[in-house]
C-alpha cells in the first residue's frame, strides 16, 4: 500500500503543473455536463429509440396490448394512398414555401439593417407572429377565411362575391390556407434573424458599392448574399425543419386534414393516426419515414451551402 501510495506521489511530482491543472479542469467539466447529458440520453435518444421500436409494433392504442409486426406497418405505409398524398403535399409545401419564405426574409432583413427611420417599430411588427400563440393565430386566420369572414367579405364588398369561396372546406385551397400560414408566421421572424447577422457587416462595404453605382438588389444578391451564404444555409435548415415537422398543429386547427386527406401532409398523418385512428405503430413507421427525411434533407442543405474555401 505505500509502494502504491509513493508510486502515485512520484508521479504527480513527475506530470507537469499545467497538465496536471488541464486533467483536474476536464475532470471538473466533466462531474458539470454529466446532467445535461444524461437529460439528453433520456430524453432524446431515448424517445428516438422507443418511436423506431413501436414502428415495429401492433399497437392499437395507448392503452391497449402491443404486439410484434415487424416491417408490416412499413408495407402498409407505403401501400396506403393517403401516406402518397401526404408526401406530395409535404413536397409541394417545401417546395413553395421555403423558396418563398427565406429570399423575402433576407431582403427585409437587409432593409431593416440598414436601420431606415422606423425600424424599431417595423422590428416589432416583424418579430411580432413569434410571439403569438398557435391557438391564438388559427383563430385569427380563420376569422380571414371562414365562409363569412374578411376575405370574401372584401369581395362581395368590391361586386367580386362570385369569387368567394369556402377556402378552409375547398380541397383546392385548404393546404393553401396552410402554406399562407407558414409563411405569415416565418417571415418575420426569420427576417430579423437575417437583419442581426447582416448588421455585423461593415457599413463601408455598401458604402463604397454604392458609389461605384450598386443597386439595392445588386448589393444585396451581390455582395450581402455573398457574406452571409454560410449563415443563409442555417436558416435554410431550420426552416426545413420547422416546416416539415411542426405544421401539423396549424393544420389540426384549421382544417384537421381536409377536406378528405387534401391537406394532410406527413406529420400530420403522424398525429391523425396515433390520436385519432389509434394507429401508433403505423403513425410511428411514417415517423421513421419523416426522421430519414428530415437527415437527408439536411446533409443536403449543409452540402449545397457549405463553405467554398
Amino acid at each position: 500500500m505505500s509502494q502504491t501510495i509513493a508510486a502515485r506521489s512520484v508521479l504527480d511530482e513527475a506530470t507537469p503543473p499545467r497538465r496536471r491543472r488541464r486533467r483536474d479542469g476536464n475532470g471538473g467539466l466533466a462531474l458539470l455536463a454529466l446532467p445535461a447529458v444524461v437529460w439528453y440520453f433520456i430524453f432524446t435518444v431515448g424517445p428516438l429509440f422507443a418511436m423506431f421500436y413501436i414502428a415495429l409494433l401492433d399497437w392499437r392504442s395507448f392503452v391497449s396490448p402491443s404486439s410484434f409486426a415487424g416491417l408490416a406497418n412499413f408495407e402498409k405505409v407505403f401501400t396506403d394512398p393517403v401516406f402518397w398524398t401526404a408526401v406530395r403535399n409535404s413536397v409541394v409545401q417545401l417546395a413553395i414555401v421555403l423558396p418563398l419564405m427565406l429570399p423575402t426574409a433576407f431582403m427585409l432583413g437587409y432593409y431593416v439593417s440598414l436601420k431606415p427611420r422606423g425600424h424599431r417599430i417595423l422590428r416589432v411588427v416583424l418579430f411580432t407572429p413569434a410571439l403569438l400563440s398557435l391557438a391564438a393565430m388559427s383563430v385569427i386566420f380563420l376569422s380571414i377565411f371562414s365562409p363569412t369572414g374578411l376575405i370574401n367579405g372584401v369581395l362581395d364588398n368590391i361586386g367580386l362575391g362570385a369569387l368567394s369561396t369556402p377556402w378552409l372546406a375547398s380541397s383546392q385551397t385548404a393546404f393553401g390556407v396552410v402554406m399562407v400560414v407558414n409563411l405569415w408566421s416565418g417571415i418575420g421572424f426569420t427576417a430579423i434573424l437575417f437583419s442581426a447577422r447582416l448588421s455585423a457587416i461593415p457599413g463601408d462595404v455598401f458604402e463604397a458599392a454604392e458609389l461605384d453605382g450598386a443597386s439595392h438588389w445588386r448589393r444585396v444578391w451581390g455582395i450581402a448574399y455573398p457574406i452571409c451564404r454560410d449563415y443563409f444555409g442555417v436558416i435554410l435548415m431550420l426552416q426545413f425543419i420547422w416546416v416539415l415537422f411542426t405544421s401539423a398543429g396549424t393544420i389540426l386547427l384549421l382544417t384537421r386534414g381536409g377536406p378528405g386527406s387534401s391537406s394532410t401532409n406527413l406529420s400530420f398523418l403522424i398525429y391523425d393516426k396515433a390520436f385519432t385512428q389509434s394507429q401508433v405503430g403505423y403513425s410511428q413507421a411514417v415517423g421513421v419515414i419523416l426522421f430519414f427525411v428530415g437527415i437527408l434533407g439536411m446533409l443536403l442543405i449543409r452540402r449545397i451551402f457549405r463553405p467554398r474555401y
